[in-house]
Parts: structure tokens; C-alpha cells; sequence
């Protein structure tokens, strides 16, 4: 079987599952007496939707919106039966960005086995969850999403009978009954504890059994290849994967993260963390029943297992009483008591709690060498494994906690500091970058801080300190493991950054050696920032921090959304790539290595897409084998909801990076793509700057777009505008994207592209003609290429000119569409002709995946189209009517989001 014919067998099992889960909801709507609305869902193979009913708009969109998200289950469910076939027909490697092409692709380079057995352990990756406002699901609705597809998961064993199938589509009925009962939307902004709450599912539930997935698929790869199994035997032999949180960390733009959440988010994790890791040492006691009698147990064992047990008191002499003569049990049991006592906060000491988890992994280590010792390597392996592999992975703080706020921010808060120090010039936000750097440098050389503790100093500076030394309760008790990084957002100079130190001063931390890390946002920050990087390596403070002897790892954080506002999809993307092949040299150059912190959102105007060709798509050598990479809203739950997927996403990121550590990439055709580029984007940048800067923009966006009603949105605790402003820069990001997406101009990933292209191809026709042969030979350009045409597919032009139609100014619409819709048909022209073939025939599966819904969406588009007039007309005179009229557009755009695959 080819694997284009397993392709098509995926497409037809697609729209057979789909048939299959539409007529179990057409019943359920039956047996609700829902019959005009069960006739719109006929359920048949080449129509699934029949005329818009009579019914009211809101069932109608709800009905329109669950059938989306079966879609969308059916859709997930067929990529995991597809790979699992691939792989039995072609082998481990045929599925890309897996660790079994990575293996394949090493060993075709010539690279030693030692060599590869020697980077693994040098590999660090970082999923950083975040609960920006992306995510229109109800947390409860997502409990029942996973619940069908564990249930769809289940119909695929052919050996069911005619009655369990029967009774699995009853199964089925009852919760899309639930569902149907269940309201969509967020009525009320979700509580920061939901967020939380929301991310604690997966760090408990999923993380820990995806991480064995994960560490399985990479043994079960080297041993296809041969390789030498004592290579990759033990925990401290595998890739490093760790996990990230911002909730309870992210002040930026953020004012209900007080100093308190932050403080019990820290201890939530670490309780969390410890229970896991207790769950794992009971399960490994119960399989240590070795006979004393029987298993030559070391006699320094015993000695150990009794002094401990004397120190631990009671609780110590219960817990070998339990198991007697069989010692392994014991030495576990005593590591059960001193971990159950070091979920306490208080009164930590060795000899009864573990403070830190690098002394129970010595005990671990401990057990593991009597295990081989004794020959039971085979058991240490199995039972013992998952333990060391948990607390290597999780430590005893399950997440490490990021630190953000924004560089104005921290203006504020210094200015009251030194006001309230009685210091006469204060107004350190008004003050030069030379003036600021004297200040900040004279002062980094004292010990002493500016104000008495607990004395107030204003509102921002209060915040700040008082957060601070939340994190330095926390570290002084239990050290800097659940820290993540003090990230400053907008860094635009080398005084941003050290003026994070004196904050860490002030409450004492400084000597906890945390890391500051610049967040590169804007295109102009991007250029500016390997100015700032040589500068701030090598400024006396972190000096002293990298002559400490072991390697120094430096964090830059690269921002995708607010670089695309600023400049457009090529010009942001371009100077990230640029930026980070000019950062990687700042840091090879000065000795230093560097740990890029993406921040991608869940679209690709965010930096989204799939994570094996975003890791491929770098630069050559910038990819250090440290990387952090954020995971956003809706995105959570598209990768991690479902175990398997949550296995294949982490194992794409694992092996993709671990893959581009060890090869390089050809420079010499990255130098011609360089030049080309370079007179590329500033065409395309150009171009888009036409649009924003247009003198009517604002006008013709507010209108031809529903970002007033997603600026009324409860998808997320956070506010939609940094500072309440009415203004382009105040906006955030996230319903940027999302309100261009839903008015299906979707030009944040796309627009400018399409004119430059054609200029080019005018202009320079013989670069354009390498671009040709370029396009499928360097992953960069590849992938953006197909990132672009992708937000092109999904845009509509019909639709588009239905929202514009709601600019009542025709002038100001006609001159608006003007600049648009020539860019978006250059766009689609160009991409085509430089990828070599017919989009029909490259996209098929894009192309069948938007025509199953297409015919629904514009149902959905028609009725958002008439409540946005009605709502706008209505909502200061008639109050009580806009608000229901409020309710069906959040509804519209939830059901939308899930037909369109997209938020923010």
C-alpha cells in the first residue's frame, strides 16, 4: 500500500467516523423532540447538512459548533490510526519528526552510535503552559471531549459484538446529551484558580504517562536500529524534559496575579509533584518483594535501612515492621516516610525529610546498584525506571514557575522605590539610557537595599516586591527548582535587564543566581537584541554568574505575535530567523550557550504549526539542544488532551530538537536565500505598513471585524487590551489574530506576502527563479511558504467582502479592499507557481478537511453577520436586547473557533 493510498484510506475513515457520530447526534436531538433542528443534520456521506431550519439562531449554532468538534475528534483519531499504520508498513522512520527518522537521518550522516548516546543527555526541552485568553471551551466541556474520544478510541477493536457496539453507541448518545445540556461558552470570566486548575489536569494526568509513552518510543527506536541497548538504559541517559507554567507567574498586562496566588500556585506544584512521585514509590514496594533470605542484599544495606529507621521514630520502625525479611521493601517504605514528611513546609531536616529531590534520587541510585548488583537488572529497568525517570523530569516542584512582567512596568515600580528612599531625582522612567546604566551599575556594586521591608512604596512597586518575596519564601525553604525565569517583556535596552537585578536585591534574592531573560517582541527589538545580549553577558553581574565554572546557559525569549503586528508574517518571521542566527553568535563568540524561549501562539500568525517542521525551519546552529517553547490556550488541549497525542506532540518536540542540535543545515544555499530575502521583506513589510497605516485603519477594522464582541469575550482571566486604551498598539495580540480569523480575512498570516512576491518575480526575475528551486529544498522557506498559503486557504473571500459590506463608508471600504484582495490573489498566484504544483493537488487533505465544513460555516457566517448589525444598532438604546443578542455572538464565535480550527 502506498503511503499516498493510506492518505486517501485516512480521508474515507474520516468521513465514515464523522457519518457515524452525526447519526448518533441526529438521534440524540430526536429523542430530545429536536426534530425540525435533527433534520438539518442529514448524516450522509457526501451531505452532512441540509437548508438552514426555522429553529432559534443559538441551537442552531450550538448544533452547528458540537458537530465541528466531532469533526475535529474524528479528524484527531484518524492522524494517530494513520501514523500507527505507516509505521507497520514502512518502519519507525516513516513518520516525520520522530525519533525513529532522527536515528535514521543521524546514522545516514555517519555519525557514531557513542556520539549520539553522548548528545541525548544534553538535550533540554520545555513545554511552557500558559493560560493566555485563546482557549472559548468550558473546562467542563473539554472533560466531555476526552471522555468521546476515549469512546471513539473504543470502537475502533473489531471484535466487538452486535450487542457491546449497541451499547457503546448508548454510550455515545448519553454524553452527546450531556453535552447538548451543557452550556458552550463562558457566561462569566473564568477565576485564575479555574486557569489553574485547567493546567493541573495535564501536569497530573497527562505529562506523566505521555513522558513513559514518549521515553518508550525513543527505546523502541534505537533497538529497531541495533543500537547498543546499555547506551540508553537509564534515566540520566535520556533527554531532559521538563515542564513550564505562567499561571500565577504572568503579570504582564495582568493585574489579578497578586503575591499570594503566586505563593500558593508554588506550593500547590510542589505538593502535587510529591504526591506523584509517592504514587510511584508505593507501586515500586509492592513489586520489591525480594526475599532477605533468598537475594544477597548488601550488609551496608541493612546497617542503613536500620539507623534510618531509628531516626524517622515511629513511623520508622511501622514502616519496616510492614515488610519483614524483605528489605528492598523496607529501604522503599523509609523513603515513603521521609518523602509524606516532606510535603510539610516546616522544619525541614535530612535525617527525616528529603529537602532537596537530588537526595532521593541518591537513595533511587542507591537502590538501583543493589538491584543490578543482585542481577535483578531487568526488574530495576521495568519497576524502577518510571521513578527515577518522574523525579528527574518533575523534581519535587512538578512546573517551573516564569516570572514575567513588562519593562514599563518595572519603570513605574523603581520611580516609587527611590521616591519613597528619599533618593531627590526619581523619575527614572524619564531618564536616558547612559544616565539610567550609571545609576543601575554604581548601585549593582552595594549591598544595601533602598527601603525598610514592609514599607509602601506605591501600587506598581508594592506588586513587584511583594511577589519577589514570595519567590524568595519559597527558594530560601526549598531552593530555586520551581523558578522558572524572570523574563522582562518589551526589553529594549541593556538597562531593562539589570534592573531586574536591583529588584532581586532588594528582597534578597540576588545570590539565588536566577535567570533574567530578555523577551525580544517588536521587529526593532529583534535587531537590537544582539546588542543587548553581548552587552548584558558582559556586564560584572552576569560575569560572576558565568566564572562560576559549570556551563553557562543564557535564555532569550523571542516574541511571534507582537513582531507580526508590528511588520507582517514574512517580515516577523524573517527577523526572528535573523535574530537568532545573529544571537547565536553573540553567544558562541563570548563562550556562552544559548536557550531560545519561543513564544509561539496556537495559529500560525502566532508562531504556530507543527513543531517538527518549525524546529527544522531554524537557522543552522542555533539550536543548542536547551529549548522552551510556549503552549497556548486552545493549543493545551489540541496537542496534550488525548494520551497518544499528547505522546506524539512531546516526542516531535523531543527528537526535533535533538535532531537539529546534532546536524547543520547547507550554509551556502542559506547566503544566496539571505540576499534574496533581504530585498524580499521589506517589500512585503512595505506593504502591509500601507494597510495599518492607512489614516482610516481603525475605522475600517472596528467595523469589518467582531473584535468589539471579542473584547466582551470570557475566554480568559486576563484583560483584551494591555492598559484599557483604545489604540492598534494597546491591543493585545491574541484578539488581533482571533478577530481576523473570524471574519475570515485571516490576513495577520498572510497579507503583504503576495505583492511582494510579484514584485520580486517582476523585479528580479532570476532570484525569483531560485526561490523556485529554493522552496523544496530549504525548510525555512518551506515551511513558510506553506504556512502562508495555509492562512490563504483558510481565508474567504465572499466572507471577506461580507464583513467589509458592514463599513458603512463605501469610500473608505472601497479604498481598504483595494489594498487587501490584490495581496490575497498575488499570494495564492505565487505560492503556487513557486511550490511547483497545482494547490489541489499538494493540499488535497487541507482542501477535503475545509470542504466538510464549509457549507456549515457560511450558515454560521450568515447568522454572526446579521446579530453584529443588529447588536451594534441596539447596544446603547435597548440594553436587555443587546445583551441576548451578546450571548448568541459569543456562541457564534465559540461554534466558529471550532469550524475554523483557530482562535488567537
Amino acid at each position: 500500500m502506498t503511503k499516498a493510498s493510506l492518505k486517501q484510506e485516512g480521508l474515507e475513515k474520516i468521513r465514515a467516523d464523522f457519518q457515524y457520530l452525526m447519526s448518533i447526534f441526529k438521534e440524540m436531538l430526536q429523542s430530545l423532540g429536536e426534530d425540525e433542528l435533527a433534520s438539518f443534520i442529514l448524516a450522509e456521506p457526501e451531505n452532512f447538512y441540509g437548508e438552514r431550519p426555522s429553529v432559534n439562531d443559538e441551537k442552531l449554532a450550538q448544533a452547528i459548533g458540537i458537530s465541528f468538534e466531532l469533526l475535529n475528534l474524528v479528524e484527531e483519531n484518524a492522524a494517530t490510526q494513520f501514523r500507527r499504520k505507516t509505521e507497520t508498513l514502512y518502519g519507525l522512520d516513516s513518520t516525520r519528526g520522530s525519533w525513529g527518522e532522527t536515528l535514521v537521518q543521524w546514522q545516514a550522516a555517519g555519525i557514531e552510535v557513542k556520539d549520539m548516546a553522548a548528545l541525548l543527555p544534553e538535550i533540554n526541552v520545555m513545554p511552557v503552559l500558559t493560560a493566555h485568553p485563546t482557549e472559548a471551551k468550558r473546562l467542563t466541556v473539554l472533560d466531555i471531549h476526552r471522555e468521546l474520544y476515549l469512546l471513539l478510541v473504543k470502537k475502533e477493536n473489531p471484535l466487538w459484538s452486535t450487542t457491546e457496539q449497541a451499547s457503546l453507541r448508548q454510550e455515545i448518545i448519553s454524553l452527546l446529551e450531556r453535552w447538548w445540556r451543557t452550556g458552550e461558552i463562558y457566561l462569566e470570566k473564568p477565576r485564575l484558580t479555574d486557569e489553574r486548575n485547567n493546567l493541573m489536569h495535564y501536569f497530573v494526568n497527562v505529562f506523566p504517562e505521555a513522558l513513559r509513552l514518549t521515553d518508550q518510543r525513543l527505546k523502541d527506536a534505537w533497538e529497531s536500529m541495533g543500537f547498543a541497548p546499555e547506551l540508553l538504559a537509564w534515566p540520566e541517559q535520556f533527554p531532559l524534559l521538563q515542564f513550564g507554567s505562567w499561571v500565577g507567574g504572568d503579570r504582564d498586562g495582568h493585574p489579578f496575579v497578586t503575591p499570594a496566588f503566586t505563593a500558593s500556585t508554588l506550593q500547590l506544584h510542589r505538593e502535587a509533584a510529591i504526591k506523584m512521585i509517592r504514587n510511584e514509590l508505593v507501586a515500586l514496594a509492592g513489586k520489591l518483594s525480594f526475599s532477605g533470605y533468598m537475594n544477597p542484599i548488601p550488609a551496608d544495606l541493612l546497617t542503613e535501612i536500620e539507623a534510618s529507621a531509628l531516626k524517622l521514630g515511629a513511623a520508622g520502625q511501622q514502616a519496616i515492621k510492614r515488610n519483614p525479611s524483605e528489605p528492598l521493601r523496607q529501604f522503599v517504605n523509609l523513603m515513603l516516610v521521609r518523602l509524606d514528611n516532606s510535603i510539610s513546609s516546616e522544619g525541614l531536616d535530612k535525617a527525616r525529610h528529603y529537602r532537596r529531590p537530588s537526595e532521593l534520587a541518591r537513595d533511587l541510585k542507591r537502590l538501583r546498584a543493589v538491584l543490578i548488583a543482585v542481577g535483578a537488572s531487568r526488574i530495576a529497568k521495568q519497576w524502577l525506571f518510571p521513578v527515577e525517570r518522574m523525579l528527574r523530569c518533575f523534581g519535587f516542584h512538578l512546573a517551573k514557575l516564569d516570572i514575567r512582567q513588562n519593562s514599563a512596568y518595572h519603570e513605574k515600580a523603581i520611580s516609587q522605590i527611590l521616591q519613597t528612599s528619599g533618593m531627590e531625582e526619581y523619575d527614572y522612567a524619564n531618564w536616558n539610557e547612559e544616565k539610567r546604566l550609571a545609576f543601575l551599575n554604581a548601585e549593582l556594586k552595594r549591598k544595601r537595599p533602598f527601603v525598610i521591608a514592609g514599607e509602601s512604596c506605591g501600587p506598581e512597586a508594592d506588586k513587584l516586591l511583594g511577589y519577589f518575596r514570595e519567590v524568595k519564601r519559597y527558594v530560601d525553604r526549598y531552593g530555586a527548582d520551581g523558578i522558572g525565569s524572570i523574563i522582562v517583556s518589551m526589553t529594549r535596552s541593556l538597562s531593562d535587564l539589570l534592573l531586574v537585578f536591583l529588584f532581586l536585591r532588594e528582597v534578597g534574592l540576588l545570590d539565588a543566581k536566577l535567570p533574567v531573560v530578555p523577551l525580544l517582541e517588536t521587529i526593532d527589538d529583534l535587531k537590537a537584541g544582539p546588542e543587548i545580549l553581548a552587552a548584558f553577558l558582559d556586564h560584572p553581574t552576569v560575569m560572576a554568574q558565568r566564572e562560576e565554572g559549570k556551563t553557562f546557559v543564557q535564555e532569550v525569549m523571542l516574541g511571534y505575535s507582537d513582531s507580526n503586528k508590528d511588520g507582517g508574517i514574512l517580515s516577523s518571521r524573517w527577523n526572528i530567523y535573523k535574530a537568532e542566527e545573529a544571537l547565536t553568535k553573540v553567544g558562541k563568540g563570548m563562550g556562552v550557550k544559548l536557550c531560545f524561549f519561543h513564544g509561539r501562539g496556537g495559529t500560525i500568525s502566532r508562531g504556530g504549526g507543527k513543531i517538527h517542521r518549525f524546529l527544522e525551519s531554524m537557522p543552522a546552529g542555533s539550536l543548542s539542544g536547551h529549548i522552551k517553547m510556549t503552549v497556548q490556550g486552545e493549543t493545551i488541549a489540541n496537542q496534550f488532551a488525548n494520551r497518544l497525542n499528547a505522546c506524539y506532540n512531546l516526542e516531535m518536540f523531543i527528537s526535533g530538537t535533538a535532531r537539529q542540535a546534532m546536524l547543520a543545515q547547507n550554509q551556502k544555499q542559506e547566503e544566496r536565500l539571505h540576499s534574496i530575502m533581504e530585498r524580499l521583506v521589506p517589500m512585503a513589510r512595505k506593504s502591509y505598513r500601507s494597510l495599518l497605516d492607512h489614516p482610516r485603519f481603525i475605522d475600517f477594522y472596528s467595523k469589518a471585524s467582531p473584535i468589539d464582541v471579542l473584547e466582551q469575550s470570557k475566554i480568559g482571566s486576563r484583560p483584551a487590551r494591555r492598559t484599557g486604551q483604545r489604540s492598534l498598539d494597546d491591543l493585545r495580540s491574541i484578539p488581533w489574530v482571533f478577530s481576523w480569523s473570524q471574519s475570515r480575512f485571516n490576513l495577520t498570516g498572510w497579507f503583504g506576502t503576495g505583492t511582494a512576491l510579484a514584485q520580486l518575480r517582476q523585479e528580479a526575475p532570476e532570484d525569483f527563479a531560485y526561490l523556485k528551486q529554493a522552496a523544496n529544498e530549504i525548510p525555512f522557506l518551506y515551511y513558510r511558504l506553506i504556512q502562508i498559503e495555509t492562512n490563504l486557504l483558510l481565508a474567504d473571500r465572499e466572507i471577506m467582502q461580507a464583513f467589509a459590506d458592514l463599513v458603512a463608508d463605501e469610500t473608505l471600504r472601497e479604498e481598504i479592499m483595494d489594498i487587501i484582495l490584490p495581496d490575497f490573489e498575488e499570494g495564492l498566484t505565487q505560492i503556487e507557481y513557486l511550490l511547483s504544483a497545482p494547490v489541489g493537488e499538494r493540499r488535497f487533505s487541507k482542501i477535503e478537511n475545509k470542504r466538510l465544513r464549509n457549507d456549515a460555516l457560511r450558515i454560521l457566517h450568515e447568522i454572526q453577520l446579521q446579530s453584529l448589525r443588529e447588536w451594534r444598532q441596539r447596544k446603547e438604546s435597548e440594553p436587555e436586547v443587546s445583551e441576548a443578542l451578546l450571548l448568541k455572538l459569543l456562541l457564534l464565535v465559540n461554534a466558529l473557533s471550532g469550524g475554523l480550527k483557530s482562535t488567537g
